[in-house]
């Protein structure tokens, strides 16, 4: 009876930690977002700053071609940078807390709504660029 729980509480802890890993996925920043033609750069920043503000992001910094900004949600902690020229912007990991950050096998692994948020900001961003260049 003794060996059978050691087994069951071995084989719980293998299915707890899959559980765990479950929620981690690869992080990779998303495709950089085209900004349509006739935009200014003060547009764009613009268009950026409404979209990280719209979605609980706060402007940590900001210079010419650059936004960084930090997600605050909870306990957790996500820090990103927004660079942008004339006819593209890239959103780019910078760092983060307890959102299961880590390394393996050559591979950068992260809490899969981590990635979820940052899909959000470039979707948001997109629209954004979109209605400003309709006038």
């Amino acid at each position: 009876m003794p060996m059978l729980r050691v087994l069951l509480a071995v084989l719980s802890l293998f299915a707890f930690a899959g559980a765990v890993h479950a929620r981690s996925a690869e992080l990779v920043d998303p495709d950089p977002v085209a900004i349509p033609t006739g935009l200014s750069s003060e547009q764009v920043a613009k268009d950026i700053k409404r979209a990280l503000l719209a979605r609980g992001w706060s402007v940590t910094a900001e210079q010419p071609g650059q936004v960084e900004s930090t997600l605050n949600l909870r306990d957790h902690v996500a820090r990103i940078r927004v660079t942008y020229d004339a006819s593209q912007v890239r959103f780019a990991y910078v760092d983060s807390s307890n959102l299961d950050y880590r390394q393996k096998r050559g591979k950068t692994y992260i809490h899969s709504n981590y990635l979820g948020w940052v899909g959000f900001l470039v979707n948001d961003l997109s629209t954004n660029l979109q209605l400003s260049s309709q006038g």
